[in-house]
């Protein structure tokens, strides 16, 4: 078993409620694969044979509208896992999973999962609870793409962000404005609009291509939350 694949895994929030010995069955399961940027992961229809854990890069989940219009679901960095549901499940990858950059993930087959789910009650357990918090982490992104204004959306994505980067006030943007402006469902004109609105009220700025400063958190969370709208 490489320590390099265990040391990852054991990285991996999602994870923590397993026992060493399962992140150990996991490592010995896990197969590394490479993807260069713009390359397809799996493909929405496809049959799910496996889970995979981003260990470098980052890989973006999207699905295409009637129209052909693209709505990215999210965008996954190191130690997170995604493809899991359909993986757990055995249906279709509901979405299309895509290398943002060049990205190595590792690779966890279905096969090899069942088997240890059938062997041990308690590893059974822990992926029920990482099956969980993935459930209300999407029930939070629906929410925000069907109940929160633009400006709310986009202000939580800018505070979610600031966490990932440690609290910081300037965070940089890990995606161009246009994927961005995807991801919390509108235009890049209606994105340029909204930002301009922000940095007229001392809210947040732009500074440069891919950087935003965030001035003011409280007015940030409160259109977050609804409690506010942008003049």
């Amino acid at each position: 078993m490489g320590t390099t694949k265990l040391s990852a895994l054991r990285g991996v929030v999602a994870f923590e409620g397993l026992a060493r010995r399962h992140i150990e069955t996991l490592a010995a399961l896990a197969v590394r694969r490479n993807y260069a940027a713009g390359a397809t992961v799996f493909s929405e229809g496809d049959s799910s044979v496996g889970l995979h854990v981003v260990r470098t890069g980052r890989v973006r989940v999207y699905k295409l509208g009637p129209e052909g219009k693209e709505q990215i679901l999210h965008i996954w960095g190191p130690g997170e896992p995604f493809g899991e549901a359909a993986a757990f499940e055995d249906v279709p990858y509901p979405a299309t999973a895509e290398a943002m950059e060049p990205t190595t993930t590792l690779f966890i087959p279905r096969a090899g999962l069942i088997d240890e789910i059938r062997r041990d009650p308690d590893f059974a357990l822990a992926l029920v609870t990482l099956l969980s918090r993935r459930l209300r982490r999407l029930a939070g992104l629906v929410e925000s793409l069907t109940l929160r204004e633009v400006p709310g959306r986009l202000a939580a994505f800018l505070l979610l962000l600031s966490e990932r980067q440690q609290g910081a006030d300037r965070v940089v943007l890990d995606m161009p404005k246009t994927q961005l402006a995807a991801l919390i469902g509108t235009i890049p004109e209606t994105l340029s609009r909204i930002l301009g609105r922000l940095s007229r009220e001392k809210i947040a700025a732009t500074d440069g291509p891919r950087a935003i400063v965030l001035h003011d958190r409280g007015a940030l969370r409160a259109l977050a939350e609804g409690m506010r709208k942008l003049g």
